[in-house]
């Protein structure tokens, strides 16, 4: 018990630490399916999920790019944790158009559970756009590093 409780102060200590791990992990999760898109853009699988928007071939075509665009460089940007925000902005409609166009209709207990899995992802996406990085991020020495460099120093009381 009391290495349960060692473990449980620990993780509680580490909050932040866990929230860049579902980033990281969110990232890698997204940079696949990216990679899944372009490797399979010809695939049935693919076509019925572009049918299904019942969008004219070249709006059909632009969204499958920008999808594949937004999960390549957005999901490379997240792991890193570089421009966190911008990079959950840019995948939010691409997960919105997911949930309330794409899978809509299958409703929410389909054996693929691909309405609940593009319903998290969008939240924790959301999540990322208002918090921003973690201490585990490129954003944190890049733009905080420059902060602190930037800041005049405070004068000092006698």
């Amino acid at each position: 018990m009391q290495r349960w409780q060692h473990w449980a102060a620990w993780a509680e200590a580490h909050r932040d630490l866990w929230l860049d791990l579902v980033r990281i992990y969110l990232g890698l999760g997204l940079l696949a399916r990216g990679l899944l898109f372009i490797s399979n853009t010809s695939s049935p699988f693919v076509v019925n999920l572009m049918e299904r928007t019942n969008e004219p071939w070249i709006m059909t075509g632009l969204a499958l790019h920008y999808l594949i665009a937004a999960h390549l460089i957005g999901g490379a940007l997240l792991t890193v944790g570089l421009f966190t925000r911008l990079a959950a902005l840019f995948q939010i409609p691409v997960l919105a158009g997911a949930v309330f166009i794409v899978h809509a209709r299958d409703g929410l207990f389909a054996m693929g559970q691909s309405l609940e899995l593009s319903a998290l992802v969008l939240f924790l996406l959301c999540i990322f756009l208002v918090s921003g990085a973690g201490r585990l991020s490129l954003d944190q020495v890049v733009f905080r590093g420059a902060e602190m460099n930037a800041k005049p120093a405070e004068p000092s009381l006698p």
